[in-house]
């Protein structure tokens, strides 16, 4: 395994990192149910990963509980880098979700009694709360921190002037910076390669791509798409990638080529190349099945050449923004 900073902190995280959502969640089809969870969080930290990222509307709170639980057993929390996020509606009344300091003190002590630990490695900010000042998000993340009950604070999907603009509310105010960035991220959706990435790197905040895999679709050839249960009923995901179809199979296509050329499976391909990126810090890489851990981790050995890379990229086209409003 290989270990980096978390963007200008001294955090050193591995280069890949367990997404949790699909643990605790056995109402989707695709979803794994505790028991069959468990199993990819042992093999995580045997294979070396030390991060681990989950949030508190993942199965209604049973992905931190799964999660949890099985750090407890197979790792030494001390050694482990644990986040979670905050925004989503937990609760059915107007303060049962986003961002205001009463809906964030209320889910961060929700979110620590679920994973039972005393503290996060990394809170996240799960969306952009268009109804809560900048302000009040900023000082109340500040308070967790300085309460010990979160590390270091991070975000996710969002424009790249509201990122920056709460990194300089922070700055101004003295308060607790955002350290880390999860966008939507990978070789069938670039976009955040126009502005959220060079203003991550110009800031040093360190870049966690959330489906590097987009949805399996890297991972298997264009015309096997629709043949697993979460191809066939992620409704979120069709949302996702719908309307560049075309475009996207030319992308699909010339991966396969290139990981037929080199003899691995097109995962590995695909998470070298965000790998290859210098903004990157860890992809968030989500497993149901063991293989897709032992891929991801294989990942860092493949280094892809200039004229890989070029052709990976040659067929992409503009995409329409997804993941967030």
């Amino acid at each position: 395994m290989n270990y980096t900073n978390l963007g200008r902190t001294g955090l050193k995280v591995s280069r890949i990192c367990l997404g949790c959502m699909s643990y605790g969640l056995e109402e989707r089809e695709w979803g794994l149910n505790e028991e069959q969870g468990r199993p990819f969080i042992k093999r995580a930290v045997e294979l070396g990963i030390n991060f681990f990222d989950t949030a508190n509307m993942y199965g209604d709170g049973r992905s931190e509980e799964v999660l949890g639980r099985a750090l407890r057993e197979f790792a030494n929390r001390k050694e482990m880098v644990v986040a979670t996020k905050v925004y989503f509606p937990m609760r059915s009344d107007v303060n049962g979700r986003g961002l205001s300091r009463k809906a964030i003190m209320t889910e961060i002590d929700q979110s620590l009694r679920r994973l039972a630990m005393d503290y996060v490695d990394l809170y996240q900010i799960h969306r952009w709360d268009y109804e809560t000042p900048i302000e009040e998000t900023l000082e109340a993340l500040h308070d967790v921190v300085k309460s010990g009950k979160a590390r270091y604070i991070g975000a996710s999907s969002m424009f790249a002037w509201q990122f920056c603009k709460a990194l300089y509310v922070a700055d101004l105010h003295g308060w607790t910076r955002f350290v880390s960035m999860q966008p939507h991220y990978n070789l069938l959706n670039r976009e955040e390669e126009r502005e959220m990435l060079p203003l991550c790197l110009a800031e040093a905040v360190g870049v966690l791509p959330w489906s590097p895999l987009a949805r399996g679709r890297l991972a298997r050839a264009w015309e096997a798409q629709s043949s697993t249960t979460r191809g066939q009923t992620d409704e979120y995901g069709k949302e996702l990638y719908s309307g560049s179809e075309a475009a996207d199979k030319l992308v699909v296509d010339r991966l396969g080529e290139i990981a037929n050329a080199r003899g691995i499976p097109r995962a590995q391909i695909a998470l070298a190349w965000l790998l290859r990126n210098p903004a990157v810090t860890a992809p968030i890489v989500g497993a149901t099945k063991l293989h897709h851990l032992d891929d991801a981790v294989a990942s860092l050995d493949v280094q892809l050449s200039d004229a890989e890379t070029e052709a990976l990229e040659a067929p992409y086209v503009p995409h329409r923004i997804a993941g967030f409003e």
